[in-house]
């Protein structure tokens, strides 16, 4: 197994580097890839983002969950929720669509359960931890399959789980992503 996927391979890792589910904590209240797309400055200025079914990502997540593997997430929120957030709120119906599983915790809540400060991961079929390195101009996922650090990421993922609103009951709770 590698050590690192580079980012602009995550595609190609997510076509056969899991068998049952991959699981994501999104922690940040910024990401770049987001910010510099056109799709994501026209909802800046008010421009609903369109329903993205064709893309790369959303048709391998269709197949993936179409044979039976999981692709669940779980975002961190502040409240109000920052430009991205709102961005990533309005485009979560392309992902659901796909057959992704979104789920939504208050960043207050996730500190109150320790979670606040962990950092964005996958963890693939509880075997497989991929954190990832925003500081290396590669944005690399760091790979591990250290017993220790998958065990503390199955601990994370099940208690942002059990606390984290699914997508439909957190966007009546929130303001507008538009």
């Amino acid at each position: 197994m590698p050590d690192a996927v580079p980012a602009t391979r995550i595609l190609d890792f997510f076509r056969d580097g899991f068998e049952h589910t991959a699981w994501r904590l999104e922690t940040r209240r910024e990401y770049a890839a987001d910010q510099s797309s056109e799709e994501y400055k026209a909802f800046l200025q008010g421009v609903a983002p369109p329903l993205d079914d064709d893309g790369p990502w959303f048709t391998n997540a269709r197949a993936q969950t179409a044979d039976g593997r999981r692709i669940e997430r779980v975002r961190l929120v502040d409240d109000p929720p920052t430009d991205n957030q709102r961005y990533l709120l309005a485009t979560a119906p392309s992902n659901l669509a796909a057959g992704e599983d979104i789920r939504y915790l208050y960043r207050s809540e996730a500190a109150t359960l320790g979670l606040n400060d962990v950092g964005d991961f996958w963890l693939f079929d509880s075997r497989i931890l991929a954190r990832f390195n925003w500081e290396d101009s590669d944005r690399r996922m760091e790979l591990t399959t250290d017993p220790g650090q998958v065990l503390w990421a199955c601990q994370v993922r099940d208690a942002a789980w059990h606390y984290a609103l699914r997508y439909e009951d957190f966007i009546g709770r929130v303001p507008s992503p538009m």
